[in-house]
C-alpha cells in the first residue's frame, strides 16, 4: 500500500483575556466660540457734531448740505414726551455722513406739538441716494410713526421731511429718539 499523506492540523489560537489596544489618534481640539461681536455704539442725533467741528470717527451732520435743525431734548408730539430728537421744518433735507460702519437707523417721526395741530408731511430716510423708507402723510395731532431703516454698508444717510401741500411748510416736524446704531 502506498503511504497517505498525514495532514497536521494547526493549533488555534487561544482567546487573550484583552485585546491589545490600537494606537488612537488624538481627538480634535474643540473649536474656540467665536468672539462675543462688540455692543453697538448709539448715536444720538441731537448730540451730533457738525461735520466742521468733528472728528470724522462718527457720524456729523453735513453743516453744508442740511436745512436748518433744533438738536432738543423734551418733544412732543401728538401730546407724548419724548427725551430727545431733532425738530425741522416741514420742508427740510439733514445729510449726516456716518463715517463708520453702522447698521441702523430708530426714530420716532411726527409733526411738534408747538405747530398746534396744524400741517401734514412725509418723511423719507435715504442711504447713499437712494430712499430705504417713507411715511404716509401725517398729520398735525396724530401720534408718532415708528421708523426702523437697516443702513448697513452706506456712507451716508439723508433725513428728508416734505410738506403735504404748501400750506403745510410752516409745521414743525420732529425725528424724535432719532439714533444711529453703530459696530
Amino acid at each position: 500500500p502506498t503511504p497517505s499523506a498525514s495532514v497536521a492540523k494547526s493549533p488555534k489560537p487561544s482567546k487573550s483575556a484583552s485585546p491589545t489596544p490600537k494606537p488612537s489618534k488624538p481627538a480634535p481640539p474643540e473649536p474656540s466660540p467665536s468672539p462675543t461681536p462688540p455692543e453697538p455704539t448709539v448715536y444720538q442725533v441731537n448730540r451730533l457734531q457738525y461735520d466742521h467741528f468733528g472728528d470724522g470717527t462718527g457720524p456729523e451732520v453735513r453743516l453744508g448740505e442740511s436745512s436748518w435743525l433744533w438738536q432738543r431734548v423734551g418733544l412732543l408730539i401728538g401730546g407724548l414726551r419724548y427725551e430727545h430728537g431733532v425738530t425741522v421744518h416741514a420742508q427740510s433735507s439733514v445729510t449726516i455722513d456716518l463715517n463708520r460702519r453702522c447698521a441702523s437707523y430708530d426714530a420716532m417721526v411726527g409733526l411738534d406739538d408747538l405747530s398746534l395741530g396744524l400741517g401734514a408731511v412725509r418723511f423719507s430716510v435715504y442711504g447713499d441716494g437712494v430712499r430705504l423708507w417713507r411715511s404716509g402723510v401725517i398729520r398735525g395731532g396724530e401720534a408718532a410713526v415708528p421708523v426702523q431703516v437697516p443702513i448697513t454698508g452706506r456712507k451716508t444717510i439723508r433725513l428728508v421731511v416734505e410738506p403735504h401741500t404748501l400750506f403745510d411748510s410752516a409745521a414743525l416736524a420732529d425725528w424724535a429718539r432719532s439714533r444711529i446704531s453703530c459696530v
